[in-house]
């Protein structure tokens, strides 16, 4: 009976774990693009990112039109797409950032930095939240990727 319910729990746990989507994205307007990038703090040209709040473009470094970084608290750091995840990549839809929001010159959407949710929705429509890219801290660098 012992070994049933050790059987049945793990069975349970195997189960209820959420799994990894690879990278992919189920957003109809941006498609999977590549991203693969370091970046050493360490670098003055990435000196906004030592500090919470701050942020950084990387149009270099993959993604659709290149990707945001934003330092969330001091230590905690989220990467997002740049191209605006409610419009089909065109001229206006490389978003820009504005304090501590991304914004997208096509409608003027706003997108929050530290969650990458759309602050001024759109009546009656999908309301897609930024693309985010995984990234992780090793010393003073950053490794932003989506594989």
């Amino acid at each position: 009976m012992k070994r049933f319910l050790i059987l049945c729990c793990t069975v349970v746990i195997l189960f209820s774990c959420n799994s990894d989507d690879g990278g992919m994205n189920n957003n109809p307007y941006i498609p999977n693009a590549l991203v693969q990038f370091q970046i050493d703090l360490g670098f003055p040209l990435y000196d906004n990112l030592r500090f919470a709040g701050g942020s950084a473009f990387i149009g270099n470094g993959g993604g659709v039109r290149g990707f945001f970084v934003f330092n969330l608290s001091g230590d905690q750091f989220l990467a997002w797409e740049a191209s605006c995840p409610n419009h089909i990549p065109n001229n206006c839809s490389q978003m820009s950032i504005e304090g501590v929001l991304a914004k997208c010159s096509c409608e003027d959407y706003e997108y929050s930095l530290a969650n990458g949710q759309l602050l001024n929705p759109i009546e009656g429509g999908e309301n897609y939240p930024m693309i985010n890219y995984r990234i992780s801290k090793s010393g003073d660098v950053l490794t932003i990727s989506n594989n």
